[in-house]
Parts: structure tokens; C-alpha cells; sequence
């Protein structure tokens, strides 16, 4: 899949004997995660795995859902390997992200032949999503809108004091420079990359900036100065709602896209949507100097215990681990071997049309290994 640049890798060549913190969340994650790390085990034997104590483990073995040996066997690893949360395992989640500064979502969405899409043509279908991840409205400060009294902000669309708009709550958004300048870098490293690899080297940029013109127009702007510094890439900026429809009507023509944090964190949503769903999307978290690796659906409680969830997203995340180790043959392999069952179209889980079960999936990847 190609999907991290150069600079975030700890090294172009293969990482001899890498270790791996696997935390395997909750719901339904953890049946898709142990088939996972049972495939990459079978394919690449030297890597080592440790399995920090967090949720319930942690509470049942230390007294804490997140205890000091579970983050000092995530700093030790040089990647962590994430099932997906709705419970307890959030705390080391958050960790991951804002302690460790993972500032760039890299979220890829490529049509699989043989994926169950609402698309009548996606065929050439190839784009990845870089969404900011630590800052916009996600810095989590909201309150009454009273508290804004002494502030004496106005709202320019109202046109009276927006403490005086009546009983209601406030949330912050916070579009820093530096941050900007971090992801959009990021992504335009990500395009030179990619385009090296034959895709067609492209950074579109999208925010409300008609709105927004002090936040989202500051992520633009930051944008369009780093531009200048790729001439060989090409750039493109649309306001968000319009990039929707764009990526609906003509998600061939997207390579590399990059987004606030909200903005970036609904969108890819929908572009997992194109593609066949969220049962197909993984996603990477970088910083500057450690990964993480989660697919992007949720916990999935509802199918809990059944052994139907579609790996596919936890598979492909750890194809992306595997090329951030610099394992990029052992990531190649995996990655084709998930497109020849797709391709085939047996052995497929439910939510692709199939009745094939969580293990069948991944016995069937682990044939074309």
C-alpha cells in the first residue's frame, strides 16, 4: 500500500527482529486482531510480540485499566498494533495519540475487485485521507456559553454577544500554525512518495474557509505555502462540502487528501463507505518518532462473540505497520494476498456478501501467502 513517506520510517531497510505491542481493545476487535497476529506470526517469525496489561487485564493484574508496565511495553516496542475500543482500552488509546504526539491519521481508501461497493464505477479508486489528529475541535475544551461573558466575542451571523445568545454550551476550535504546517508537510511528502510509486502525485486541500476564514482559512493558507515548495506535485483546495460531492462523483481523480481533524475524521468515513465499508479500512497514526496501527471501525459490540467481523481492516492496518518497520516484502505479500480473496470472491465475511467467518477469511489469506 505504500501509504507513510520516507521520513517517518525508522528505516528504509527491513527492521531485524522488531517488537510489537499488540492491545486487542474490545467488542468484536480482539476476533479479528488474534487471527491477525497469528497470520503475520506464520509469514514473519522474528518478530517479537508483547501484550501490554490495559482494560481489564491491567485491572485485574495491577488495579488499573492503563497501569505504568502497559505504557512502558508500548515505549519499548517500536509499534503498537490497536484493536478497536468502546470500553476501557480508551485510556491507552489516548496515550497512543496525544502522549505520544501521533499527529497524522493516514487513512487509505482503495477499491479492492470483488468489494461490495455502492459505486457503479470504482474502478481506479486509490486515495488516502491525512487527517490532522491532534488539534481542531478535538482539543476537547467546551462549556456554558455564559463563561464567554467577559470575552465579549460577537457573533458576526447573529449580530449580538454570543454569551447572550441564550442557555446553550460552546465548544473550542483550535487550528494552529505549527500543527498545520506538520500535516500538510506530511502529506505533500506522502504524495512525492507515492507518485515515485506511479500514482499521480496530487495534495488536495479542504476546510470550510467561506465560514471559518481565521481557522480553516489559516489551514488553507498554511497549505498553499507549502505548495509552493513541491512544484512537481500537484494541488488543488476546495471548500469541504463541495470536496464531498468531488469525492462521491469522482473519487478516481484523488490522491493524497488532507483535512483538519473533524472534518478529516467524518470523511473517511465516507470514503470507506466507497469503497465497500468500514470492514475495509485501516488506518495508521504517525509521529515523529513512533506508529501506531488500528483499523478505523469501531468495537463492533453488536456481533460480539460470533466470529464475523471483517479482518480486512486490521489485516491491511498491519500492512502498513509492516512497511513502517521497512518490512515492505513481507507487507507486499499480505497486502496481495488479501486482494487474491477478494478477488476470487470466496470466502468473503458477511457484511461483503459472504458467509465465511472470521478465521475462514484469514485461513483463506494465509493460503496465497
Amino acid at each position: 500500500m505504500s501509504t507513510g513517506p520516507t521520513k517517518i520510517f525508522q528505516g528504509s531497510s527491513p527492521m531485524s527482529a522488531p517488537c510489537i505491542a499488540v492491545i486487542e481493545g474490545e467488542g468484536a476487535a480482539p476476533e479479528a486482531m488474534r487471527p491477525t497476529v497469528e497470520l503475520l506470526s506464520n509469514l514473519a517469525p522474528d518478530i517479537n510480540w508483547s501484550f501490554p496489561p490495559v482494560g481489564k487485564t491491567g485491572t485485574e493484574k495491577y488495579g488499573s485499566v492503563f497501569p505504568p508496565e502497559a505504557r512502558e511495553m508500548i515505549d519499548e516496542a517500536d509499534a503498537t498494533f490497536f484493536g478497536a475500543t468502546s470500553g476501557p482500552s480508551g485510556v491507552a488509546l489516548a496515550y497512543l495519540r496525544w502522549g505520544r504526539q501521533t499527529f497524522a491519521n493516514v487513512r487509505p481508501a482503495r477499491w479492492l475487485p470483488g468489494c461490495a461497493t455502492p459505486l457503479a464505477h470504482p474502478e481506479g479508486t486509490d486515495f488516502v485521507i491525512v487527517r490532522e489528529n491532534l488539534e481542531d475541535l478535538y482539543v476537547g475544551c467546551e462549556g456554558d456559553l455564559e463563561q464567554l461573558e467577559a470575552l465579549e466575542m460577537m457573533s458576526l451571523t447573529a449580530r449580538k454577544p454570543v454569551a447572550k445568545m441564550g442557555p446553550g454550551k460552546f465548544a473550542l476550535k483550535v487550528i494552529t500554525r505549527e500543527e498545520s504546517e506538520r500535516i500538510v508537510r506530511f502529506s505533500f511528502d506522502l504524495a512525492c512518495r507515492r507518485k515515485q510509486a506511479g500514482k499521480r502525485g496530487r495534495v488536495t486541500c479542504s476546510s470550510k474557509y467561506n465560514m471559518l476564514p481565521q481557522t480553516d482559512g489559516l489551514f488553507r493558507q498554511v497549505a498553499e505555502e507549502i505548495a509552493a515548495e513541491y512544484p512537481d506535485i500537484e494541488f488543488e483546495t476546495y471548500i469541504v462540502d463541495d470536496f464531498a460531492r468531488r469525492m462521491v462523483a469522482e473519487p478516481q481523480a484523488l490522491d493524497v487528501v488532507v483535512l483538519p481533524n473533524l472534518y478529516g475524521d467524518i470523511l473517511s468515513d465516507l470514503a470507506a463507505g466507497l469503497i465497500g465499508g468500514l470492514g475495509l479500512a485501516p488506518s495508521g497514526c504517525y509521529g515523529e518518532d513512533f506508529a501506531y496501527f488500528e483499523s478505523v471501525h469501531g468495537a463492533a459490540p453488536d456481533i460480539e462473540g460470533r466470529n464475523v467481523i471483517n479482518p480486512t481492516a486490521t489485516i491491511l492496518s498491519g500492512v502498513m505497520m509492516l512497511e513502517y518497520l521497512g518490512r515492505f516484502e513481507e507487507a507486499a505479500h499480505v497486502d496481495q494476498a488479501v486482494t487474491q480473496v477478494y478477488r476470487r470472491g470466496r470466502n468473503l465475511t458477511p457484511d461483503q456478501g459472504g458467509q465465511a467467518s472470521t478465521a475462514e477469511f484469514c485461513k483463506a489469506v494465509s493460503r496465497f501467502l
